[in-house]
């Protein structure tokens, strides 16, 4: 996760498209996502759409400015998908905490990512084993730093444990 914070403050992006939040927010970065079927479409591109389940968590958090319109405060029953600053994080499939390990891989067409930055969530009304839990519909193959398509051959950085289908995170610029 250290290493994803360090990328999100090197991205393309204008200074004034990033937003520091303070509250409730849920952090993906060591989930992984199903594609559902549908096609989503960021920044005028179409991408295949995935959903993660993610842990809701309570603190500072950066988000992309571009793509929540409605600033920090999500819609009526959301939370926004944001980075945070955090080493340990309840994961899946007990949701019980664990530490967050950074790793990176190579993009292919058998072992894709998926983005849920900036993505609005819909939270799951029964906490599991104490956890707050939210799904989240994001980009797969997308860029959190342009938005643009990622290709086969790019490194790929995630907290995702190796065998997660569709980790959640960004490529290496």
């Amino acid at each position: 996760m250290k290493l994803l914070w360090l990328l999100l403050l090197s991205f393309n992006a204008s200074a004034a498209d990033l937003i520091f939040c303070e509250g409730v927010y849920a952090l993906c970065a060591a989930s992984g996502a199903v594609p559902t079927g549908n096609a989503i479409s960021i920044g005028g591109r179409k991408f295949l759409e995935g959903m993660a389940v993610c842990p809701v968590v309570v603190g500072v958090s950066i988000g992309n400015g571009a793509l929540m319109k409605s600033g920090c405060k999500a819609p009526e029953g959301k939370v926004w998908s944001l980075f945070g600053a955090v080493t340990s994080l309840p994961q899946a499939p007990s949701w019980a905490v664990a530490p967050l390990v950074s790793r990176t891989f190579t993009l292919t067409k058998d072992d894709q990512m998926s983005n849920m930055w900036s993505m609005p969530c819909t939270l799951q009304l029964k906490p599991v084993n104490g956890v707050t839990l939210a799904n989240c519909y994001g980009p797969i193959n997308e860029s959190p730093f342009d938005n643009g398509h990622i290709k086969p051959g790019s490194k790929i950085v995630t907290d995702a444990p190796v065998g997660v289908q569709y980790p959640v995170g960004g490529n290496i610029k």
